[in-house]
């Protein structure tokens, strides 16, 4: 529980930051809106669709973490594995944000090209779905005997 825990408070706090970054910097010179409209994703409702989703992710993850010991060990196993889950398709747009050749690597993360950053939150979402789900399969098995 420590492992999903370690990651949920780095998936958390991170996708809340880059969230609320976003939000300081909606402009139409702004690095993501650049991004958007240079990776034919669009503009508008995308680009609010991103910045909400991934505060309410961050929220959602900070929250139970908080939380934890006052919200059931099923609600909080489902709470991380649902905003985990809920990474998976943005961190696959944020790759093919990355991966548009019009989209320069100045408006983009550390300024890196290569998507580093949506793989390895991917990685991170999909270690903690894999062990939530190996730790309710295991709570299961414990029950049933």
């Amino acid at each position: 529980m420590k492992l999903i825990k370690f990651i949920s408070w780095f998936l958390g706090v991170a996708m809340f930051m880059f969230g609320v970054l976003k939000v300081l910097s909606p402009t139409i010179n702004g690095w993501y809106f650049i991004q958007m409209k240079n990776s034919g994703v669009g503009a508008y409702l995308p680009m609010w669709a991103g910045i909400g989703g991934e505060i309410v992710v961050g929220s959602a993850l900070l929250f139970s973490l908080v939380m934890d010991k006052d919200v059931a060990i099923k609600r909080f196993q489902m709470i991380i594995q649902l905003a985990s889950a809920t990474i998976l398709p943005m961190m696959a747009t944020a790759i093919y944000v990355h991966l548009q050749p019009d989209v320069p690597a100045e408006v983009l993360p550390l300024k890196i090209k290569p998507p580093i950053l949506p793989v390895f939150f991917i990685l991170l979402a999909s270690t903690n779905i894999y062990l939530i789900r190996r730790k309710m399969k295991a709570g299961t098995r414990a029950s049933q005997a």
